[in-house]
């Protein structure tokens, strides 16, 4: 798959080796312009409307997230390029895709390339489609613990489970209870069932899913018409999960 993209770096030697390296060793990668501030940046992206964005961190008049809130619903994946390894926590909450240390490992980059690749040509597949879980039907029972004793639910009842601290909501098909344990408790518990952790704070049943929406990370829509955001780092695995 072809990839068009955006080079937004400050420093004119790094810009040279990364569009070096992307021309020797990514062929896939079409790179339609270069920036070296976030102003220039912002106009590269709106103008080129690319698939990548190939992202540094620290620049003059401000840094890679200053330029990502003008797009707060972007359709681009981004893979920070930086020598400060400080910035990977923010750059995971920014729904990064991936995270490159100067000097670049060419291995790596390669790497990056290609997971985007992967995300791009699944979304492409799946973009404005119903979906298909590759999963049968929802069927069994798990228990839920309570105070004075526990609770017998039907996993097929549920849509999804969302944390709260040290609490999940659990949204059934009739109502929502709220229980003392974790969302990851949850997680293994289902590991049996055809739910996915999308987010932080969402495990999904995949056969209530049916569209994805492309964005930052995405989202979903399930069969009550709630939407639910997809971090980028869970994006691949949920995708993984459907065909159209």
């Amino acid at each position: 798959m072809k990839l068009k993209a955006v080079l937004v770096e400050d420093e004119a030697n790094s810009r040279e080796i990364l569009r070096n390296y992307l021309a020797k060793y990514c062929p896939s990668v079409t790179l339609l312009g270069e920036a070296d501030s976030i102003k220039q940046g912002v106009a590269a992206i709106t103008e080129h409307k690319p698939d990548l964005v190939f992202l540094d961190v620290e620049m003059p008049f401000g840094n890679a997230f200053d330029l990502l809130e003008e797009f707060p619903d972007r359709n681009f994946e981004v893979i920070f390029v930086t020598a400060f390894n400080n910035y990977a926590l923010d750059a995971l909450n920014n729904h990064a895709a991936y995270y490159l240390m100067k000097p670049i490992n060419i291995d790596e980059l390669i790497k990056a390339v290609e997971y985007v690749a992967a995300i791009k040509i699944k979304e492409g597949e799946l973009t404005g489609k119903v979906l298909k879980s590759s999963f049968a039907k929802t069927e069994g029972k798990i228990t839920i613990p309570q105070q004075d004793g526990f609770q017998v639910l039907d996993v097929s009842e549920i849509y999804f489970c969302k944390a709260d601290d040290n609490y999940t909501e659990i949204y059934l098909k009739e109502r929502k209870i709220v229980v003392s344990k974790t969302l990851k408790y949850f997680e293994e518990a289902l590991a049996d069932f055809p739910f996915v952790r999308i987010h932080k704070s969402y495990l999904v049943n995949l056969n209530e899913i049916v569209k994805y929406v492309k964005g930052k990370g995405g989202s979903v829509i399930l069969t009550n018409d709630k939407e639910l955001s997809v971090s980028a780092s869970k994006k691949a695995t949920l995708l993984s999960h459907f065909k159209s």
